[in-house]
């Protein structure tokens, strides 16, 4: 097994931690929230063993890298930055970026930005999304009884307080819930997760699992827990109070395609594609994405792709940046 190496690099104003393996042109895995470089664990390994550098930051806000406290520091045109700023510290002129949840976002970003120094780009879960009409908080669904929980998400501190008052509960019922094993218990049961009761909080529609399924152990969690219980959620949390910011900061990009090869993978149970229009954004992809060379959806496969499916992520990974 090739062995992870662990470093910190200066990069656009912050101290970022690395985690890292292998040798050869170089490959930069993005995480999503609430995650860590720890997300990437089985993607490191297997890059490094097919001949690659693979590299995955703690993000901006998260782990051992730099949590700047104002959320107007937290938004795309940052994370680009910081990737960016990566590949100058480590100098290489270039990459192929992979993201997962808000990772992929950054990731698409920053091929879109930057095709000059990002060779191919990556999306698992979410793709790449055009800029709409209007500003994208007044598009989310709301009711009397519950709001979208990227909404619930937008006032500071409500949030933090709900998911470190037990950090473990939060997590470990976040993993699950939105897991294909706990998605389809959900839909037996009637639980959208993504929707947030008024009189409830994010945490009452998920379920904390009697046991977890088989690609997350229990040591899995303690990994986890142990960063997102020294440095809270904030970090994380205000990706999400920058998407109005982004959509106005990313104006000028309306209608830019993202020209570079690209592969977009996605779980068949991922609650993401149940968000409203994200399947005509996927019908669609090829008109913003001329380069995209496939679209791969895993069956009962929830949101955490890359760890719910990991020989199958690291095979298309491998074969695309091969083929490059």
């Amino acid at each position: 097994m090739s062995e992870i190496k662990h470093r910190t690099v200066e990069t656009n104003g912050i101290h970022m931690h690395i985690a890292e393996s292998g040798t050869g042109p170089l490959v930069v895995l993005c995480h999503g929230f609430p995650e860590s470089w720890y997300s990437w664990r089985h993607q490191l390994q297997a890059l490094a063993e097919a001949g690659f550098h693979a590299i995955a930051p703690d993000m901006r806000g998260y782990g051992k890298t730099d949590r700047p406290e104002e959320p107007d520091r937290y938004t795309l045109l940052h994370f680009v930055g910081d990737v960016v700023g990566l590949l100058d510290a480590l100098g290489t002129e270039t990459a192929v970026i992979v993201g997962h949840d808000w990772g992929a976002p950054v990731a698409w970003y920053a091929a879109l930005l930057r095709p000059d120094r990002f060779r191919g780009v990556i999306g698992l879960s979410v793709p790449f999304i055009p800029r709409q009409p209007v500003r994208p908080t007044s598009t989310m669904p709301q009711t009397e009884d519950a709001q979208f929980f990227q909404l619930y998400f937008q006032s500071p501190g409500i949030a933090e307080a709900e998911l470190e008052r037990d950090v473990r509960l939060s997590l470990r019922s976040f993993l699950y819930s939105a897991s294909g094993e706990g998605r389809d218990e959900g839909a037996r049961d009637g639980r959208e997760v993504d929707m947030v009761p008024r009189k409830g909080g994010f945490l009452s529609r998920l379920t904390n699992p009697a046991s977890l399924p088989h690609w997350l152990t229990e040591a899995d969690v303690d990994f986890y827990v142990s960063e997102f219980a020294r440095t809270g959620f904030r970090g994380g949390l205000n990706w999400y109070r920058n998407m109005d910011r982004n959509w106005e900061l990313l104006a000028p990009l309306s209608g830019v395609q993202v020209t570079v090869p690209a592969l977009y993978i996605a779980g068949d149970r991922d609650l993401v594609l149940a968000f409203r229009g994200i399947d005509q954004v996927i019908a669609n992809l090829s008109k913003f994405v001329p380069q995209l060379r496939g679209t791969l959806l895993f069956p009962g496969c929830g949101h955490w792709t890359q760890q719910e499916r990991a020989q199958e992520v690291n095979q298309a990974l491998i074969e695309f940046v091969q083929r490059l």
